[in-house]
């Protein structure tokens, strides 16, 4: 089959390349998914779980990629509650080679049926940014109806998913960025937009929950905006200055299959519309992957046509 391999972390993406692999094997509790469309953070050539098993043992080179849609091909023993040619979406774990490849070696419990109206690259956007959405909100973030909500990074693939899902939810909710990106951030859902460029943070005033997916400085000053028993939910990394009379969570996403399944029927819904920017095919992924202009939304790799 062929793939995506990454075989040097110092080199980045610029170690990338597309190569003839095996087809995986299922292992026990297993599915093995033909990958129609494939998801790609960034960040993910920095994990250690991508150049490491869970012992702490080289397994270079790797296959990323850790979202998914595509259809299952075949179980392995004891594989329970999907079947062959289910269309599926979801979260691969991340110490195991990945959705760059045509096909993957998935965890059942790590997989979502994916409804036959969602088109396969819709599907390979969620899983990521919808989950750490989901998570950070409603898990992490306790939010509730009637709350105000500060969401850094709006018209981004994760802060544009949290400002839709904390709207939908009846928050009110607020936007940053950058000044290019207000028109982006009120179309996903905010209500009001900062400026990060121009205008004054702090003018905000007192919110109850601040979504953080910047960090540095503007998280150390978002911790003065929490109201009394409100929290600072980051996903960068723990939080270097805490609320004052509040709470300060950093988090890793996780795979639910529950929660893929809420996500997906609000994209059916039409409740909820995920933020694809550049699409690209595996042939091209490589060159895709390695582009350094600024990205504004989900990168997906579609593996075939």
């Amino acid at each position: 089959m062929k793939a995506i391999i990454a075989t040097n972390q110092a080199a980045g993406t610029a170690g990338m390349k597309l190569v003839e692999q095996p087809e995986p094997q299922a292992a026990i509790n297993d599915v093995i998914v033909e990958v129609h469309a494939s998801g790609f953070v960034p960040t993910e050539l920095t994990w250690p779980s991508t150049w490491v098993d869970r012992v702490g043992n080289e397994r270079t080179p790797s296959i990323p990629g850790h979202e998914l849609a595509g259809v299952v091909t075949a179980l392995g023993y004891g594989t329970t509650g999907l079947s062959v040619g289910q269309r599926v979406f979801g979260l691969t774990d991340w110490y195991r080679d990945g959705t760059l490849a045509q096909y993957v070696a998935v965890e059942a419990r790590n997989l979502a049926p994916l409804p036959g109206e969602v088109d396969f690259t819709v599907g390979a956007s969620l899983p990521i940014s919808g989950l750490t959405a989901w998570q950070g909100l409603f898990q992490h973030g306790r939010l509730q109806p009637g709350q105000s909500i500060l969401v850094h990074g709006a018209a981004g693939a994760v802060g544009s998913l949290v400002a839709q899902l904390a709207r939908d939810f009846g928050a009110y909710v607020i936007g940053t960025g950058r000044s290019a990106d207000r028109h982006k951030a009120l179309e996903f859902g905010a209500q009001e937009f900062v400026d990060l460029e121009n205008d004054v943070l702090e003018d905000v005033g007192g919110v109850d929950l601040v979504y953080d997916v910047i960090g540095g400085d503007i998280g150390k000053r978002s911790a003065g905006l929490i109201r009394a028993g409100g929290t600072l939910v980051s996903i960068v990394g723990p939080v270097e200055t805490r609320p004052a009379d509040g709470l300060a969570i950093d988090f890793v996403v996780e795979s639910d299959r529950a929660q893929l399944g809420e996500i997906v029927q609000r994209i059916r819904d039409g409740r909820l519309r995920t933020n694809i920017g550049n699409v690209s095919t595996l042939d091209s992924a490589v060159a895709a992957l390695s582009s350094t202009e600024r990205r504004t939304g989900k990168t997906i790799i579609r593996i075939r046509p």
